[in-house]
């Protein structure tokens, strides 16, 4: 994985960056930084992603209205997108912090409920849907509003995927598969469902089926993810 440090050093057009921090990405190079004293996110993606680039400046620029980012200058020629830098705390941080009350807890899942529904309602073409794919607590920024970020995996598909890959990251994230989260989720999709009747269906299999795709990156919790995602394919949440 390359770094920031990198880009700068060669291209002149980046002289004037100044690197604040950078995060950890499966893929791609992400820093915030400030240029011109003004504070950006920079997203370098790897040559062979350059279409990851490509989706995601296209749904930033589609989705403007929505709490996303926006997208400042598109460097193709090094596969670079340049965004407004959102403050706030990760709101994975913020849920699994015990310091965070319950009820605090449940308000903010009826407000990522609200913004999958705002996401997936925007980017329906006739009866076909847009998700957002990756739908991991980690891709969401909490300030006074629920922000996402990280478009890279969106594509076509239903919206039982997103709500159950976003209840599998609330489950397994540390501490879990807590009581508390069990109650979290329920809230989510309530939540969901509310506002969007008879979209999702099959949700507790989604779950289950989004729980064991994990065991790839976390073979040490193979037995614990194994019996949750049985529990709730048997049991439902």
């Amino acid at each position: 994985m390359k770094n920031i440090e990198d880009l700068i050093k060669k291209n002149d057009l980046y002289d004037n960056i100044v690197i604040q921090k950078s995060y950890k990405s499966k893929k791609n190079t992400v820093a915030y930084v400030t240029i011109d004293n003004k504070p950006r996110i920079i997203k370098w993606f790897v040559p062979g992603l350059k279409q990851n680039m490509e989706k995601e400046s296209k749904i930033l620029k589609k989705g403007s209205r929505l709490n996303i980012p926006n997208v400042y200058e598109k460097d193709e020629e090094n596969n670079v997108l340049i965004m407004n830098y959102i403050s706030g705390e990760n709101l994975c941080d913020v849920i699994n912090d015990k310091n965070t009350s319950k009820q605090e807890k449940l308000r903010l899942m009826k407000l990522l409920a609200e913004w999958f529904n705002d996401f997936h309602v925007h980017f329906k073409n006739e009866n076909e849907f847009q998700i957002r794919g990756d739908s991991t607590l980690r891709n969401f920024i909490l300030n006074d509003q629920i922000w996402g970020v990280d478009f890279e995996e969106t594509r076509k598909g239903q919206p039982t995927e997103d709500i159950a890959d976003m209840c599998s990251s609330i489950l397994t994230t540390d501490p879990m598969f807590t009581s508390e989260k069990y109650v979290l989720c329920k809230k989510f999709i309530t939540s969901y469902v509310e506002k969007s009747p008879g979209r999702i269906r099959d949700v507790d299999n989604e779950i289950s089926y989004s729980i064991l795709k994990k065991i790839q990156w976390r073979p040490e919790q193979e037995e614990t993810l194994r019996k949750h995602a049985k529990k709730i394919r048997k049991q439902g949440l």
